[in-house]
């Protein structure tokens, strides 16, 4: 009994291909877009993880100098008191065009590397490594540029290519490290080994102007994009959500039609539980088929986003992310499990109702209909309940984790809402008709909402999500674009080679142009409510410059006099939101260097605290400022002329001299690549949105029949019905669409001022775009439109001996 229930069962895929085509579709589209984020986030995390183990010590204490690099007499004094302590000194490295990070250590003290036990092998490579070349080690693509851009430098260290080595990292001895970046007698931090000797005097005796920081035991690079990976994570959720539409509306309609069948295999004799079983093994071997074809998608699809997500985690995060894939358990068994649990979830509810409907119950679209018509009440109230739990999440729980519980209540409060408010707007139109077919042609709109509904439901959140990730991104842009057009008020930008060149740059420079503005810059660990924060503490000049055109968010009296006055200091918005302070609050930079706080600066695009003092304050602070980079003020017409003739007295690269224009161009080009993922991701949605409707047609096709027939045999032509077939789809792809927009614009403001303020610490204006609205409108015609052709054009091919059947068979 139990072969030939099965043998049932599969007969009906065998005469409903196409069915079995679409939901094996839908479970590789879910599967495929959901795995592919997961395999991205799990290839970043890899690399945090493989960097932080690669570089080592994160979990070691550490000393470090508020405000400046710490003398290299003082690691010597400590070493000579017998404290076990390993330097490290690290920096960035201008080589030709390309600008690299140098971490210099001490290869006998500093724990053990995986890049330095991988050479442990070669007797030559330590001695090779503290020789007056030195030795760099660097990952294989970067190891063959430096040989090569090294390759005429005088006394030049050889370089050895390692996969030890995160990319864009450059490791060396600390001597050599201090020479490639000219700081010699400097060291950033010393590491404080965990064995050291009984008796010694405390380091606050020794060094009282040292901080002893607490060792990090996660990456630090991993907790910064945080918030980028789970911004993804809901990406791939969301569009796994809108993949399980089409499962979901193809196993409900695989089983209306099937209703038959189930009749005769019970009055058979077989058990309703056998039976039951027998459905829900069918569905999950299906899943586990889709799945696999999902996982290998997925990985074609994270393949091709993978490089681009690589280099925005780089250039905004310093994120050491290869654009390499690799095949992970982690997100091969996510995207598995998620399949089958998604599967299962939108599978249980057509098998509890093909177990309860009583035997006899006909089968139907008008059944369905009428069963859909009893349950929009309940519905309608939990998509009400829905969006109230996410209001209620956000004012309970803190952090994103809040803001995206706001942001899933709406979403599938409102998709749960789409059809009653359909069904509402269908009885509107319905009583407002004029004629039998219009009325007909109502009526039989809302008999197929409960079919097509799921896939209507797909469309308005892919359609919500392109209008409020849209949105999002260009009103982001839109406030980038006034911000740099405020931040970068220098006509010319400039950066040395070392400090002593920096200061000659600048003395050359005084009598040539209108002004010279430094950008000068130290890393401070304040203390007071700002304690754990890393602040970069800029000292500008007193320059109508920065008066004039520096964009403030909050201010205090008489702001710009008192902080270049060294009485105040500015704060960008992230670290005013992070730490909660702002006017009239106070900064402690350093333990005797306390400021009030006279206003708060936008800061888009950085995810990091700073703050503005005046030159001479940082510098009485500070030691060992860099004096390398400037700002230029000076007519535009001037500048290629100007440039020209740094490059040729000072001998400087085409990359240390960047205009205006060019550092725009270079700052909005690193935004757009920001958000490549994000677009495709959204594209991606929407298409398959556009696959949920045309494959809810298909299998709705064979249903509609009984309503089709009469109809025709009425009076109207097959071609009437073809062309009211694609304008039913039209209609509702438009009322879908009108419905997307105001929950699209609600997602746009929780984006900017929910998730954006817990993500990155700012937030944006909201700015609309209305033909970014219509072009989205018209591309969910488009895609209605498309996925009827194919049911309209069957229905003008259907044979008339075809509708006649209808009449002839039990129905």
């Amino acid at each position: 009994m139990r072969r030939a229930a099965l043998l049932a069962l599969w007969s009906h895929w065998r005469r409903h291909p196409l069915q079995l085509a679409t939901l094996l579709a839908g479970l590789a589209l879910a599967t495929a877009l959901w795995s592919a984020v997961q395999a991205i986030n799990a290839e970043a995390r890899a690399s945090y993880a493989r960097a932080a183990a690669q570089i080592g010590a994160g979990g070691l204490d550490r000393l470090e100098a508020p405000g400046g690099p710490i003398p290299l007499a003082r690691y010597v004094a400590l070493r000579r008191a017998g404290w076990q302590l390993s330097p490290v000194l690290e920096g960035s490295w201008r080589l030709g065009e390309r600008r690299l990070r140098v971490a210099g250590i001490e290869p006998l003290s500093h724990p053990p590397l995986p890049a330095f036990a991988a050479l442990a092998e070669d007797a030559t490579a330590l001695p090779q490594m503290i020789a007056a070349g030195g030795l760099l080690l660097a990952a294989p693509d970067l190891a063959a540029d430096l040989a090569t851009a090294l390759h005429e430098m005088p006394g030049r260290p050889q370089v050895r290519a390692s996969d030890q080595v995160p990319p864009g990292l450059v490791l060396t001895d600390i001597g050599v490290a201090a020479r490639l970046l000219g700081r010699p007698d400097q060291i950033d931090r010393m590491l404080i080994l965990p064995d050291q000797p009984i008796g010694l005097a405390p380091l606050s005796a020794l060094a009282p102007d040292l901080q002893r920081l607490p060792g990090r035991a996660g990456s630090d690079t991993a907790r910064l994009t945080d918030s980028f990976h789970l911004n993804l994570t809901a990406f791939g959720l969301l569009s796994f959500a809108v993949g399980l539409f089409i499962v979901h509306g193809t196993v409900g309609l695989a089983f209306e039609q099937r209703r038959a069948m189930i009749r005769t295999l019970r009055a058979l004799g077989l058990p309703m539980r056998l039976l039951t079983g027998l459905m829900l093994a069918e569905v999950m071997a299906l899943a586990l088929l889709g799945g696999l074809v999902g996982l290998g998608l997925g990985y074609l699809v994270a393949a091709a986003l993978l490089p681009d997500v690589a280099a925005t985690l780089r250039g905004l995060y310093g994120a050491p992310v290869a654009g390499g894939l690799t095949l992970r358990p982690a997100w091969i068994g996510s995207g598995l499990a998620m399949a089958l649990a998604g599967t299962l979830a939108a599978s249980l509810h057509a098998l509890w109702r093909a177990a309860r409907m009583p035997i006899l119950a006909a089968p139907g679209l008008q059944a369905w209909a009428e069963r859909a018509a009893r349950a929009s009440r309940l519905q309608a109230l939990a998509g009400l309940g829905l969006i109230a739990a996410g209001l209620g999440a956000l004012w309970l729980i803190e952090g994103l984790i809040g803001g995206f519980a706001l942001l899933a209540g709406l979403m599938l409060g409102a998709a749960l809402l789409l059809p009653p408010a359909l069904a509402a707007l269908l009885r509107l139109g319905r009583r407002r008709a004029r004629g039998v077919v219009a009325e007909w042609l109502w009526a039989d709109m809302r008999a197929q909402l409960p079919g097509i509904g799921l896939a209507l439901m797909a469309l308005l959140l892919a359609l919500a999500t392109n209008i409020g990730v849209g949105t999002m991104v260009k009103s982001f842009r839109q406030t980038f674009t006034g911000w740099l057009d405020q931040r970068l008020i220098s006509e010319l930008y400039v950066t040395a080679t070392d400090d002593d060149q920096g200061a000659e740059i600048a003395r050359w420079l005084a009598p040539r142009v209108q002004a010279v503005l430094p950008i000068r810059s130290v890393d401070f660990t304040p203390g007071g409510a700002a304690a754990g924060q890393t602040v970069t503490v800029y000292g500008v000049v007193d320059d109508r410059s920065y008066r004039d055109h520096w964009p403030l968010l909050q201010t205090a009296p008489r702001a710009w006099d008192r902080v270049m006055a060294g009485e105040a200091v500015f704060i960008n918005e992230q670290l005013a939101r992070r730490v909660g302070i702002g006017p009239g609050d106070s900064l402690t930079l350093a333990p005797n260097w306390q400021l009030p706080i006279a206003g708060v600066y936008s800061d888009y695009g950085n995810p990091t605290g700073q703050a503005i003092v005046a030159m001479p304050s940082l510098l009485a602070h500070a030691s060992a400022v860099p004096n390398r980079r400037f700002g230029l003020r000076l007519p535009a017409a001037e500048v290629p002329v100007l440039a020209e003739a740094l490059r040729q007295r000072f001998d400087l690269p085409a990359s240390a001299l960047i205009d205006n224009a060019a550092l725009k161009a270079q700052s909005l080009a690193i935004f757009d690549k920001t958000f490549v993922v994000t677009g495709a991701l959204n594209l991606l949605t929407l298409g398959v949105a556009g696959f949920a409707i045309l494959t809810s047609l298909l299998t709705l096709w064979s249903l509609r029949l009984p309503q089709i027939a009469p109809v025709w045999a009425l009076g109207l032509t097959r071609s009437q019905l073809a062309r009211l077939e694609i304008g039913r789809s039209l209609l509702l792809a438009a009322l879908t669409a009108l419905l997307a927009l105001p929950l699209g614009l609600l997602l746009a403001w929780a984006l900017l001022a929910v998730i954006n303020v817990q993500a990155f610490g700012w937030q944006l204006p909201m700015a609309l775009f209305p033909l970014d609205w219509l072009r989205l409108f018209a591309l969910a015609l488009l895609a209605a439109g498309l996925a009827a052709a194919l049911p309209a054009r069957r229905l003008y091919r259907l044979p008339p001996s075809d509708l006649l059947k209808v009449f002839a068979n039990a129905r």
